[in-house]
């Protein structure tokens, strides 16, 4: 990035709309082709919004961009990882327990919080191990895990970034 001379507040103003953005391309997905996402799902959709509007924040506090650069490099990270398990869920259903079967871990419990405060944004219908959308031949959570892989090498990006 440091070829680029855009102010700190320009790369982080586009990693806010691309985070919203990621969102807003689910939502409409899941719509348009009538998806059930599961628990594991909205967490990330939670995740891309939280990264969002970090990386809003940051356009309005720019100076302390390593503290915005590692707390969104950490959500994308964790998001990556849940994504690359739930992408495992859908490799090997047999193997995989399903979320929302048994005792709910703590994803889920917000997840169901978050559906009741405000359905049409946060309500999971849906099992993780299903791949009821693919593109490219890869599920919606492989191409999360891309995403969020990517989000956390733009804030490693933007951690190193001159000031």
């Amino acid at each position: 990035m440091s070829g680029f001379n855009f102010p700190v507040r320009a790369w982080f103003a586009a990693l806010a709309l691309g985070a919203l953005g990621i969102t807003a391309v689910g939502m409409n997905l899941q719509h348009l082709f009538r998806l059930s996402p599961c628990p594991y799902c909205i967490f990330q959709r939670v995740l891309y919004l939280l990264i969002g509007g970090l990386a809003l924040a940051a356009v309005f506090w720019p100076r302390a961009r390593l503290a915005w650069s590692g707390l969104i490099g950490g959500l994308a990270l964790g998001g990556a990882g849940l994504a690359g398990y739930q992408s495992w869920m859908q490799a090997y259903p047999e193997l995989a327990p399903e979320c929302g079967l048994s005792h709910p871990n703590l994803i889920e419990r917000l997840v169901d919080w978050l559906g009741m405060q405000w359905p049409s944004w946060f309500m999971a219908t849906g099992f993780c191990s299903s791949r009821e959308w693919e593109f490219a031949g890869l599920s919606m959570a492989n191409w999360s895990c891309l995403l969020f892989l990517a989000i956390a090498g733009y804030a490693a990006a933007l951690a190193k970034y001159p000031r």
